[in-house]
């Protein structure tokens, strides 16, 4: 189960690290959220940085899945000022979907995964910090 919960919490994590337009180039904070019905404590947010290069922000592509993963982004979606994708991992036995919203220098999202017969969601905030880092 353990492995299953690392797996799943790395899965929701992808989106944040594709550079996607409507995003701007530059210094990003992001926050992810997750919640899981009938744990017993909430787990804290995961918040970490990230350089979203000018290339990454001209030409967005799909989240990559992880090493020795066989998720599998699809219905991956730009739209105006959203963005919107489906994600599949059989040997995990997961599925999701998932949708972000920018609004200028900062976004808010969230994705719903069904993990066997366990449901999870996870929150995004981000917020642009500047330029990146020499």
């Amino acid at each position: 189960m353990r492995k299953t919960l690392l797996a799943a919490a790395a899965v929701l994590a992808l989106p944040l690290l594709a550079g996607a337009s409507p995003m701007k180039a530059g210094k990003w904070q992001l926050v992810m959220q997750m919640d899981m019905p009938g744990m017993p404590m909430k787990m804290p947010p995961i918040v970490t940085t990230d350089c979203v290069t000018k290339e990454d922000a001209e030409n967005p592509k799909p989240p990559k899945a992880m090493k020795d993963s066989d998720c599998k982004f699809s219905d991956y979606k730009m739209d105006g000022n959203s963005i919107s994708w489906t994600v599949s991992c059989p040997k995990q036995s997961m599925t999701g979907s998932g949708k972000i919203v920018y609004s200028g220098d900062t976004y808010d999202g969230s994705m719903k995964m069904k993990v066997g017969e366990q449901e999870m969601s996870a929150k995004y905030t981000g917020k642009r910090l500047g330029d990146c880092d020499k």
